[in-house]
């Protein structure tokens, strides 16, 4: 099943390399929601999904509550705006109306319709991508009511990775895709910085110590090798649309980084969570 939201980096065509990599547990946490695709491919008893962007986890809790209303009014906007002007009139409703019932369809119509369905954000806040000029734009309804169905095993916060990371229970897996080294990190206002690559690094591998099997998605770069060097590397090669110079070509390398604890405590793998049991991890 595709993604509700076009999005850079969406994970829906490296899903075959990176689900050999995620194990059973009662529960996936993911402090990068991004386009939710790695919960839609799987199938955990239960998600933890954050993201600091308020709009991308109103937009996911806004689906989860009120699936039928929220198509009808995104459906509407498809159908009434799908013109240059009607979109620069959406973000403008979007950035300074901020009306709580329109905010989220009109978050994915934007999404639809801007430049390659990129999400960012000016140092005020406001959405800034410009109109992608697309004839007839998808509407996803059928990935809306999957979302939907699969969201009812999910909690949506909005948080920050190491918000995120304070919340976890014996049990958990963590899987991280947080922006990319080296690449375009204007999702949210605050941006992610190389402190931030070296901040997420350190908090993972201690959470690997404490039990954790560790998951991450990164660009396969000097600083990434260097900050995952007690993990395992996959390097895997895949297309990009955004960010690859004129006359290369059109795929780069990304970094699959594991770290499996030497013990795994509270999850039975035959019988789910079980804080009385530790189980010795073997590659």
């Amino acid at each position: 099943m595709s993604t509700i939201l076009k999005w850079a980096g969406n994970k829906t065509k490296v899903m075959p390399e990176l689900i050999k990599h995620l194990p059973a547990g009662p529960r996936l946490v993911e402090p990068f929601a991004g386009s939710c695709a790695v919960m839609i491919a799987t199938d955990y008893p239960h998600y933890l999904v954050a993201d600091i962007n308020p709009d991308l986890i109103n937009l996911y809790q806004e689906i989860s509550r009120n699936t039928s209303d929220f198509i009808e009014r995104t459906k509407h906007l498809f159908q009434m705006f799908n013109s240059e002007d009607g979109y620069y009139d959406s973000r403008d409703s979007f950035n300074y109306d901020k009306d709580p019932d329109w905010r989220a369809p009109l978050f994915l119509f934007l999404n639809r319709h801007c430049y390659r369905g990129l999400c960012r954000y000016n140092k005020k806040g406001e959405f800034n991508v410009p109109y992608g000029n697309y004839k007839n734009p998808y509407f996803p309804e059928n990935e809306i009511r999957a979302f939907a169905e699969k969201a009812t095993r999910a909690t949506f916060i909005c948080a920050s990775y190491d918000e995120t990371l304070t919340l976890l229970v014996p049990g958990d897996v963590i899987y991280c895709d947080p922006p990319y080294d080296g690449n375009f990190s204007g999702y949210h206002t605050a941006g992610f910085t190389e402190d931030d690559q070296y901040h997420l690094a350190s908090i993972l591998e201690r959470r690997a110590s404490e039990g954790h099997p560790v998951i991450v998605s990164n660009s396969d770069t000097f600083l990434t090798r260097s900050l995952y060097r007690n993990f395992t590397h996959d390097r895997i090669n895949v297309k990009r649309s955004i960010g690859v110079a004129a006359g290369k070509g059109k795929t780069a390398d990304e970094l699959i980084a594991v770290l499996k604890p030497r013990v795994w405590a509270g999850f039975d793998p035959a019988g789910g969570p079980d804080c009385s049991v530790v189980h010795e991890v073997r590659a």
